[in-house]
């Protein structure tokens, strides 16, 4: 595999290490100068050419002195090292030529510049760095002995120094390549671990759920998005006091601390904020920093209910299945008693009540057997006002309207719309059916119209009567399982209808009237709005 290019392997590398490099550089060529021109050349005996070495000195530690100057650019970095360090092999050579007492100090500095080089440069000119130095000590070696005959250093010492290059230069190699690699690793993870801590953040501070981080003072110390919002500005400051953002709440969290009783009762922050569930789990074992979960209460009973209703549709389907067979005998044998000559006007006021109860029975079932069902739509592309028009007739003929009104106010153009018609029968039965029971005033009759227009983007019916109305607590419950008004309901049907307008990507709502009655829309996709489940 070719070895990578040296700024892909090293762009780690800071500067300074160039520049360390650089100043030993001037440091060695500072002790070559003094030992040639300073009192220090007493101490090293004569030298072998004195003007050869003055020159070497002065020389080296002007390149020397413009290599620290310029010899910092990592750009240039092979170039700079290799040439720095064969400068370094040269200036050795001959000042240990010049100055032969000194020469065993002078190859023992040039050890560090090998393998400076061999650890910052690839293996190729590392070991090339290596063979140079060799190769000069021992030109060295027969240089001196053809000039003034045997050299003052054995041969012994020569062999040492060239094994040392090379053993140097190959194991400063590795240890430079495991270093950048660590480094290299420790930036990857670092990375890594910056981009995991922005995700958790960000998951944090995008949850539904309220987190807040509370220290010991009770001063809240991180609050994300949803916290924020339930506490309004009390959770603004980062240092900002519990006990002043939500007195209630601190009360929970001290009694929670010190091991008493905690009330787990759903609470409210904020007069305009839903009511929110508080949780408390300690950041570490032995930490008095709590995280404090706030829950929103009606997420946590809709999934109750939910799963209530899931358990309660399964038993109730198997159980409605067996109450139908009994009940429909039951509902025969009266009517046929009904019809014998020998009941009187009393027993047959008791079989009409029977009957009519077997039928209520009969409805609650199928409300129950609806609601297990579920079963997927098929949407197909109709005309709304065509298809609420039919609607209208066919209801007319198969229940007796007598005083009643039922009209559909239908546009001119078609009003396309993409609806499984099966449901979008259920779902208007059952409105118009609570309309013309409970829209009316008093014994007046009941007018119910069902109003198709269209917007943008959507088709949309309106079921309107006008009754007295609903009342704003009553509304805020319509579309709850089981709620109802009625003593003879069930608390199904428009729960049902909802559910069927989701399955179909539309929406059911309550619209409120100003002028009294009321008002049941059914928002529905236009042919190119609905997306594929």
């Amino acid at each position: 595999m070719p070895h990578a290019s040296l700024i892909q392997r090293i762009e780690s590398i800071p500067k300074r290490e160039l520049y360390f490099f650089a100043l030993y550089r001037v440091l060695e060529a500072g002790l070559v100068a003094a030992l040639v021109f300073s009192p220090l050349r007493e101490m090293v005996g004569t030298p072998r050419n004195a003007a050869l070495g003055g020159g070497v000195a002065v020389a080296y530690l002007v390149a020397a002195l413009g290599m620290l100057v310029l010899g910092r650019n990592e750009r240039w970095l092979v170039p700079l090292v290799f040439g720095g360090t064969c400068l370094d092999i040269l200036a050795a050579t001959v000042a240990t030529h010049a100055l032969p007492m000194v020469g065993a100090g002078i190859a023992m500095m040039l050890l560090f510049n090998v393998a400076a080089a061999a650890m910052l440069l690839p293996l190729r000119y590392g070991l090339a760095v290596a063979v140079l130095a060799s190769g000069a000590m021992v030109a060295e070696y027969v240089w001196s002995m053809l000039d003034t005959g045997p050299a003052p250093r054995s041969l012994a010492e020569l062999s040492m120094f060239v094994t040392s290059y090379l053993a140097l230069a190959w194991l400063a190699h590795q240890i430079g390549q495991r270093a950048r690699s660590s480094q290299q690793l420790a930036a990857r993870r670092t990375a890594e671990v910056a981009n995991l801590v922005e995700i958790n953040e960000l998951i944090i501070r995008r949850m539904r759920t309220g987190v807040l981080v509370v220290d010991a003072d009770n001063r809240i110390t991180l609050a994300n998005e949803a916290a924020s919002l339930l506490l309004g500005d009390g959770a603004g400051a980062r240092t900002a006091s519990l006990t002043t953002a939500a007195p209630e709440l601190a009360r929970r969290l001290l009694r929670w601390r010190n091991g008493w009783e905690v009330d787990d009762s759903p609470m409210q922050l904020l007069p305009d904020q839903p009511e929110v569930q508080p949780r408390f789990a300690r950041l570490l074992a032995d930490s008095d920093v709590v995280l404090v979960f706030l829950d929103d209460a009606t997420v946590v009973s809709r999934r109750a209910e939910s799963l209530t209703l899931a358990a309660l549709g399964r038993f109730s389907a198997s159980l409605a299945h067996e109450i139908r067979n009994p009940l429909a005998a039951i509902n025969y044998a009266a009517q046929l008693l009904e019809e014998s000559r020998g009941v009187d006007d009393t027993d047959r006021r008791l079989l009409q009540i029977i009957h009519q109860q077997c039928q209520r029975t009969n409805g609650i079932v199928e409300s129950v057997l609806g609601l297990a069902r579920r079963e997927r739509a098929n949407p197909e592309n109709i005309d709304l006002g065509a298809f609420v028009r039919r609607f209208v007739d066919d209801y007319r003929q198969t229940l007796s309207i007598e005083t009643d009104s039922l009209e559909a106010i239908i546009p001119a153009q078609p009003v396309p719309t993409l609806v499984d018609p099966r449901h979008l029968q259920q779902i208007l039965t059952s409105l118009v059916h609570n309309a013309l029971k409970y829209g009316r005033i008093m014994d007046e009759p009941a007018r119910v119209r069902l109003r198709v227009f269209q917007t943008e983007r959507n088709a949309m019916v309106d079921v309107l009567d006008r009754g007295p109305g609903i009342p704003e607590g009553v509304a805020a419950q319509l579309f709850r399982p089981f709620f109802t008004t009625s003593e003879h309901g069930t608390g199904l049907g428009l729960y049902i209808a909802r559910e069927l307008s989701r399955a179909n990507q539309a929406t059911l709502e309550y619209v409120p009237v100003p002028g009294g009655g009321a008002c049941f829309r059914v928002v529905l996709p236009g042919p190119h709005n609905m997306l594929p489940v």
